[in-house]
């Protein structure tokens, strides 16, 4: 008597077959995170999900130029604030005041930069007041 499949079922594809294969060997029994909820079902979809992922599990950012230019000069003012020297302040304010100055001459796609140049200075003489020079 001839075996009949059930209408519907069609043969084992090589792909099922090493599924299954791998499966007998235990090839899948102790794969991190298996038998867990997947996470993020609840939230909506994201088509860069993974990107995101990656960049977080790679302590990894990405802002717009402008951003991370803005970002970049508040931390170059705090660093000049707590230099060690006068000559360290104007070094750290004349390195950003660079890029910023390189920034507004060529103006990119993004949100605008909104700064200008430090007033070094200004900034010094700020300095000099709180270190008592």
């Amino acid at each position: 008597m001839t075996e009949r499949k059930p209408p519907g079922v069609t043969f084992e594809t090589w792909v099922d077959k090493q599924i299954r294969e791998a499966t007998e060997r235990g090839d899948f029994a102790d794969l991190p995170g298996a038998g867990k909820p997947l996470r993020h079902l609840d939230q909506p979809y994201d088509e860069m999900w993974w990107i995101k992922e990656k960049m977080g599990r790679e302590h990894l950012s990405y802002l717009p130029p402008s951003l991370a230019l803005r970002k970049e000069a508040e931390d170059a003012l705090e660093a000049a604030a707590n230099a060690p020297t006068e000559a360290a302040l104007r070094r750290i304010l004349a390195a950003v005041n660079e890029r910023i100055r390189a920034a507004l001459r060529t103006p990119r796609e993004g949100p605008p930069l909104n700064l200008i140049p430090f007033d070094i200075d200004e900034q010094a003489g700020k300095w000099r007041a709180r270190h008592g020079s």
